[in-house]
Formats: structure tokens, sequence, C-alpha cells
């Protein structure tokens, strides 16, 4: 999957090597990447690559498409939409606690519990018999992607284990290229719901947020996706986003959009003052520049952070050897 956001070839079912589901040693990922002097490791490993090389082929693949848009909408996508449906309802039957800290609320943790306990269940009612055998692998990834149960914490580092629970679908066939648009604008979206309504009932903390000079406290990766989204959009330009008539409107079906009306649902005051980052892409030319420019960003302030990679975990699908191994 090639890193070339000028003129990248189309994507393919070819472009995700399906490992040989008969001979794969399939493991329970383990963590890599012990000290900061590891972090070269991870940028030459196969699960970075593998993973910078999902977000690229997926940020093709809905470029100038809406959530609306008619895309095929596969048995296996329905059924991981049913699966995130469950989460949601699980919240609704584990409610905050009271306790006297505002954040942090503990009724997570059972939340959290329940996940633990059911999580290879319910992936076996998503997944067709041959796949089972690497449910033990993914579903530590969709566990790690819903935040930390210690601290009751959720950022970047979570979110990055979602899109590695998906590219590791895509790795051993159980979803194709066709579903790209629906893993993007229907799958992750949905992941990203469920994720804003745990946050707003757990008072979840921000993991490692920078504060206002980071891009959001808590996700990045849709402002990728959904920046590709916006290209060529004959109406919504960068310098439009941050008012309330385009985000309000146009939510529903813009990834982009859905997450800066968020925001300000949960922040108070400027919007310049509490999402700094955010409020200078406004001024950048065209969605094309503010799509490449986040992808170098994403590759650097996260992808390139050991604070990030050190909770990272590899297994035989995200692996951590060398691709020139």
């Amino acid at each position: 999957m090639a890193d070339n956001m000028s003129s990248p070839p189309p994507p393919t079912n070819s472009s995700f090597a399906c490992v040989n589901l008969e001979t794969k040693p399939f493991m329970k990922p383990v963590k890599e990447i012990h000290k900061p002097e590891d972090m070269d490791k991870w940028r030459n490993s196969k699960a970075y690559h593998d993973l910078m090389g999902f977000i690229l082929t997926m940020n093709e693949l809905v470029k100038s498409k809406k959530v609306s848009d008619s895309y095929v909408m596969s048995e296996t996508v329905n059924k991981l939409l049913e699966l995130l449906n469950t989460l949601d309802q699980l919240i609704d039957e584990t409610p905050p606690i009271d306790q006297p800290q505002r954040f942090g609320n503990k009724a997570f943790r059972t939340w959290f519990s329940t996940l633990q306990e059911r999580a290879e269940d319910e992936l076996k009612k998503c997944l067709d018999e041959k796949f089972h055998p690497a449910i033990p692998e993914l579903s530590v990834y969709l566990i790690e992607s819903v935040g930390n149960s210690t601290r009751i914490d959720y950022g970047t580092g979570h979110e990055m284990s979602f899109a590695a629970f998906l590219c590791c679908l895509y790795k051993i066939g159980a979803l194709t290229v066709e579903d790209g648009p629906a893993v993007v604008l229907k799958i992750n979206e949905s992941y990203l719901k469920l994720m804003r309504k745990l946050q707003l009932t757990y008072r979840m903390e921000p993991a490692g947020s920078h504060g206002v000079w980071s891009l959001d406290d808590h996700q990045f990766i849709p402002f990728i996706w959904g920046s590709a989204q916006l290209i060529d959009h004959p109406r919504i330009l960068p310098k439009s986003f941050v008012k309330e008539e385009i985000y309000e409107h146009f939510s529903q079906d813009y990834i982009f959009l859905a997450c800066i009306k968020f925001i300000n649902q949960v922040k108070t005051g400027p919007f310049h003052e509490h999402s700094n980052q955010l409020w200078n892409i406004a001024g950048v030319l065209n969605w094309n520049k503010v799509n490449s420019g986040l992808i170098k960003m994403y590759r650097a302030e996260v992808l390139d952070k050991f604070p990030v990679i050190q909770h990272f975990l590899f297994g035989s699908l995200m692996s951590i050897e060398s691709i020139e191994s």
C-alpha cells in the first residue's frame, strides 16, 4: 500500500496481504516497545507499515463520499455494527455510580470487565467459523480500543487499537476492499459514537492530551478520513467548518463535521482558544492539503510518540517483525 498521496494506485484486494488461516500461528498480543530506544524497531515493523497502509487505503476509498451514499454493506459489516450496538446497550445497563470525584466514574470498570468477558463470544457471532482461530488475538485489540480501566481514560492510542482491529480483519480476509467505505463511514463512525457515549457517561479523562495544542483530546483518525470525504466539495471549504450552520447541517454526512459538532458540545469558550490546532486548519487552502497535512501530523504526533506506542500490543497479525525480514 503506497505512501504516495499525490497519485496513489487504486486499492484492490491485493492491497491487503491475507494470511493463511490454516497455517498461521495466532498469538495473544504483547508489549514490545519498552523504552524510547525501541522506537526504531516500531518504525521498521510490519505492524507500523500495515497500520499506516490501512489508514491510507481507507483514506482513498472514502474520498468525496458521504455517509448517506450507497456502498457495499456485507454480512460481516452488519454483524460488526450489531456488536457495537450491543456494547452501546451495555452502557445503558451499567449506569454511572454516585462518587465524590468528578471524572473517571468507576462504573466504567464494570462495563469494561463485561466487555473482557464477552469479547470473544461476541466476535464469534460476527465472523465465519474459519476465522475463529484468530479471535483470541483480535479480541485484545477490540478490548484495548475502548480505553484504560485503571485510569478510566481514552486517547489516540486506544483509537489506534481499533484501527489495528479493523486492519487485522482485513489481514485474515474477513473484510475485503469493497467493504472499505462501510468500514469508515459505518463501522468506524459507530465506534466513534460509542466512544463519545462512554466519555460522557463515565466522564473519561483524555489520555495523554496536550491540551489546546493537540488536534483533539481523544481522536485523530476521523479527522484524516473526514477531510478525505470533503475533498472537492462544492460548498464546504476548510474555512467553513467552524461555522455552526455548516457543522450542524452537514454533520450527519461528514465525519470531520461530526467531530467538530461534538467538540463544541463538550467544550466552552471560543473555538480558537479550546481547539487551536483545528482552528489553524481553517486557514488551509483546500481539503487535499488538509488531508495530506493531517497524515503527516498523525505520523509525527501519534505514531512517532513513545508515550503512545509503548502501550501498543504486537501479535502475529500486527507484527513487531521488521519489514526486511
